[in-house]
């Protein structure tokens, strides 16, 4: 056996023979390529070359397309009506800002890192943030509490976030909202971090609370007694929380 332009070495071939089998190499020419093309002949009625528009193809794989994102808007008309679809529910002084609920307490381990990850995603914007932390102040607590009146207790737990006096969620809305890529379309419109707006509070740095200025953090005040014989009398200070803390006058 064969093939066209085959050659069969001979002894006196500077290849030794291996096992008593002389070696057989196989070259291929021209010719070869030539008889190889009319095992497969050309149809007799050729059809014309296919034209393939490469953007019909990526056309849906796009953040902007409408059908893997339904809730993304596709105009900046429409990113201005996205928080439309959420129930609306207004924190106190919510109605241009956001506002969200969070814990620092590592506590329970899952709910703090939903807060991370919701406080990442959203600071991530370039947006001011108004951080309602609960676990330093049982007042953000029940304000909690009372905008979820009527919800399920899965709702009273952080993180929960408000844009503009809409309610859009716990971290798994947030998320969800985060990969479908529409989280730019949740803030459009409000302002951005920059010129006017990138300060640090000259007053709590940030932390949005003071010591009070009463007890001076001890949560105590002593009141004393008027006349002889009056002892004085310890009480709870009323102008701070729990935590012997007051909201910042700047920032809050």
């Amino acid at each position: 056996m064969g093939c066209v332009s085959s050659t069969l070495l001979t002894q006196d071939d500077e290849f030794p023979k291996i096992g008593g089998l002389s070696h057989h190499i196989v070259s291929l020419t021209s010719t070869t390529y030539g008889l190889l093309n009319t095992l497969d002949p050309p149809p007799a009625d050729p059809l014309p070359p296919e034209i393939i528009n490469a953007w019909d193809l990526m056309s849906g794989l796009g953040p902007d397309d409408e059908s893997a994102n339904p809730n993304l808007p596709k105009s900046p008309l429409n990113l201005n009506t996205f928080l439309e679809k959420f129930e609306k529910i207004c924190p106190p002084k919510g109605e241009k800002r956001v506002v969200l609920y969070t814990t620092s307490l590592r506590g329970v381990r899952k709910t703090f890192e939903d807060c991370e990850a919701v406080r990442s995603a959203i600071r991530g914007l370039g947006i001011p943030v108004c951080e309602r932390d609960i676990s330093m102040h049982r007042g953000f607590r029940d304000e909690l509490m009372e905008l979820v009146k009527g919800k399920t207790a899965d709702h009273c737990i952080p993180p929960r976030l408000f844009v503009e006096g809409r309610y859009v969620g716990g971290a798994d809305e947030v998320i969800s909202i985060v990969e479908r890529g529409s989280i730019a379309a949740l803030v459009q419109g409000l302002p951005k971090l920059g010129g006017a707006c990138a300060f640090v509070c000259e007053g709590c740095g940030g932390a949005g609370f003071l010591p009070c200025w009463t007890c001076h953090g001890s949560c105590k005040m002593v009141k004393e007694g008027c006349g002889i014989g009056v002892r004085s009398v310890v009480l709870k200070c009323s102008d701070c929380n729990e935590n012997g803390l007051v909201l910042c006058p700047i920032c809050s």
